[in-house]
């Protein structure tokens, strides 16, 4: 016979907390007060009548749940109508005034529409840093590759669109529904379409410091000047051979950068043994750069189903600060002491 209680909720929240929830350590460890108010400074309301709006704070603590656990907007509202720990971490535990899905597309919008993604994700990386986080010990530069839906343009229309036209024979609705950014790359015997993400990854704590997102079709070296960060307490920058060219390197060592790129054969050039050693040792701090894009991929962030470069520049700046408070709070949790 299953056992009542007179508080069945109460026992479930503490067993739930024994059990480890990520959101409580978030609200422990990240200051969300300081990230909607910068958010409300980069994308201020509309002052209109009616019904008063949800705290921008609230909005801003679904919008962090939605990137965790990789939620559409239809499945935020179910779960913020049945899942306790979700309802407690916004503050609606004891309320039945829920955001509807309509609700979560248009805030999303307005910070779309405000390009506040960077602000977010500074409002992030400055919490990283107070509590002593700082880029330390190198930087590793890296890109990884995120789908989008599939395309079905043909070849004619692809010649449109790479003009920068739109072909005269779509209709609104069409047009609304094509992604005109993303493009196709191959890597590794596949063909991928989508975006990518260029990434700077500092070598002492995991952090990802820099990004930038581009068509997929991009190559990686475009954005390594993008992507570098001249607050790490290191110049030493590591990377792969598909960021080999000499006059860069030449260029930024010159400004104080300490190279380290991985060295590729050539025909009728192999390595040398020297090389061999070189490569070996720079892969190993190298590879560290796999684990953030590993935990992306596990929130989802290597897929995206918004259409066009601004949505999926939002959606992955976001994703990506989200890794960066859910990295902090594991190592707040593991009593990491920065140095």
């Amino acid at each position: 016979m299953i056992k009542e209680t007179l508080f069945p909720e109460h026992e479930r929240e503490l067993r739930l907390n024994k059990l480890g929830d990520i959101l409580l350590r978030l609200e422990k460890y990240i200051d969300f007060k300081s990230i909607s108010e910068a958010i409300e400074a980069a994308a201020p309301r509309e002052a209109k009548t009616g019904r008063p709006p949800f705290p921008t704070e609230l909005m801003t603590r679904i919008l962090v749940i939605q990137q965790l656990f990789n939620l559409s907007d239809d499945q935020m509202e179910f779960q913020l109508l049945d899942r306790l720990s979700f309802q407690r971490f916004v503050g609606l535990r004891r309320s039945s005034q829920i955001p509807d899905s309509k609700t979560l597309w248009f805030f999303r919008e307005r910070l779309i529409q405000a390009g506040a993604e960077a602000v977010i994700f500074k409002a992030v990386s400055q919490q990283l840093d107070a509590y002593g986080f700082i880029a330390r010990n190198g930087q590793m530069i890296d890109a990884t590759l995120v789908e989008a839906p599939r395309q079905k343009i043909s070849k004619e229309e692809k010649k449109i669109i790479d003009k920068g036209e739109i072909p005269a024979n779509w209709s609104a609705a069409k047009r609304a529904q094509k992604d005109r950014d993303a493009d196709w790359t191959y890597k590794q015997g596949s063909y991928y379409f989508g975006y990518k993400i260029s990434a700077n990854v500092d070598n002492r704590y995991r952090f990802i410091r820099r990004i930038r997102i581009s068509p997929a079709s991009a190559h990686d070296t475009l954005f390594l000047e993008t992507v570098l960060d001249d607050h790490n307490t290191s110049m030493a920058v590591y990377a792969d051979k598909g960021y080999t060219d000499g006059a860069r390197e030449k260029a930024l060592t010159e400004k104080g950068y300490r190279m380290n790129i991985l060295r590729k054969a050539k025909r009728g050039k192999p390595l040398s043994d020297r090389q061999k050693k070189r490569n070996k040792r720079i892969s190993k701090v190298r590879a560290r750069v796999e684990h953030p894009f590993a935990a992306l991929k596990q929130m989802g962030g290597k897929i995206v189903r918004s259409i066009g470069l601004v949505r999926a520049t939002f959606g992955l700046y976001c994703k990506v600060a989200c890794y960066n408070m859910k990295h902090l709070c594991s190592l707040k949790a593991m009593n990491v002491t920065p140095f």
